[in-house]
């Protein structure tokens, strides 16, 4: 009950606070296709918030560490059953797309440490965050992030694509090439 309890209130802050300034919301300035992946032109991206925090297995991250790469940013919890279904294809896409100069890294939220770990043992071989009070998610004024929820950043650290709840490889890692194969301009 009290998971429920958190993902209900994680969603409800995550809502209101993510909600703006009262500026019209970024993706509705972008198209939307069929599978639900929100992308954006070049010129409709907005800067990213900063990712950084405390790693889960020791050290921190900071995305600026990854400027001039494509970064997909995926927020889970190992309470969350989607974020399960979804993490070999995350694994499968980061493995098909890292030489292409594009990194990955999780944010694990709203979670304790030792579940996090056991979920991401033997899973995923990318760097997580260890989030436990959703900070890193507020950072992300301009979207409405959920749990799943995966943020595709281009290589000036703006959103490019944004994917709301689980995904699969089939729809992710064409979304990434795409943005890769835009280069550094």
């Amino acid at each position: 009950m009290r998971r429920l309890a958190a993902v209900v209130l994680t969603a409800a802050v995550a809502a209101g606070a993510l909600a703006g300034c009262g500026s019209e919301s970024w993706e509705k300035k972008c198209t939307t296709n069929a599978d639900n992946v929100i992308e954006c032109t070049p010129e409709q991206r907005p800067e990213a918030r900063e990712v950084t925090g405390e790693l889960l297995d020791g050290g921190t991250y900071d995305v600026a560490q990854d400027r001039g790469k494509v970064v997909v940013v995926n927020f889970w919890g190992s309470w969350c059953n989607p974020c399960r279904a979804e993490a070999d294809d995350l694994e499968g896409t980061y493995q098909a797309t890292r030489a292409k100069n594009v990194a990955f890294v999780g944010v694990n939220s709203r979670d304790d440490r030792d579940s996090a770990k056991a979920f991401e043992r033997g899973r995923v071989t990318y760097p997580s965050i260890y989030d436990r009070d959703g900070s890193v998610a507020l950072k992300f004024d301009v979207t409405q992030v959920s749990t799943p929820a995966t943020l595709i950043l281009d290589r000036q650290g703006r959103i490019a694509a944004a994917i709301r709840g689980a995904t699969i490889q089939s729809v992710l890692q064409p979304v990434v090439e795409r943005i890769a194969a835009e280069g550094t301009g």
